[in-house]
């Protein structure tokens, strides 16, 4: 499929994430089906090959096809939190998510990720996620309960254990 016409799929499932209305809906876009639940800020990705996506409603996102194979294998991701589950064992050569300030990539795992003013978060609840600035090679590897604040700029990326107040409060933005 033409670069160009997986690039307006990608925009057409990311605007119908942003303004899919209240009502509980399934719809089917990019080889991803939609769910949406009455009065819900959150909306659900089921992907084929294992890849499921939580977003906030104003989640500002693109799903990718980097490969151009027709199923999602990434996602840029331009403000608010996603929550991701991908199964290593169906989605073969990862999955990653591109932000402004960070790229996260995984085989196989369960984490989030939050945009915000000039600094990315994610955060991993299971399995390994490597972090990097988008013009670096090198980069971090974050665990089960770590995560890390990427901010605008050069500094280096500090992997923490993060508290359960500030997991609890990201997981309750995403509906866990």
């Amino acid at each position: 499929m033409p670069r160009t016409n997986r690039l307006v799929r990608a925009a057409a499932v990311a605007i119908f994430c942003a303004l899919a209305p209240g009502p509980a809906i399934s719809q089917t876009f990019g080889g991803c089906s939609l769910q949406a639940v009455s009065g819900a800020d959150l909306q659900t990705l089921h992907c084929q090959r294992g890849v499921t996506i939580t977003t906030e409603r104003n989640a500002r996102f693109q799903l990718l096809d980097r490969n151009g194979d027709g199923k999602v294998d990434g996602a840029k991701l331009e403000g608010n939190a996603i929550l991701l589950d991908v199964d290593s064992k169906r989605v073969k050569g990862g999955f990653l998510v591109v932000t402004p300030q960070a790229i996260a990539a995984v085989r196989g795992t369960r984490w989030a990720v939050d945009v915000g003013q000039d600094k990315t978060s994610v955060l991993v609840l299971r399995g390994r996620v490597s972090v990097r600035r988008p013009q670096v090679q090198s980069g971090v590897t974050l665990g089960p309960g770590e995560g890390v604040d990427v901010e605008s700029g050069t500094g280096p990326i500090t992997v923490k254990q993060w508290g359960a107040p500030r997991v609890a409060a990201l997981m309750a933005r995403l509906g866990q």
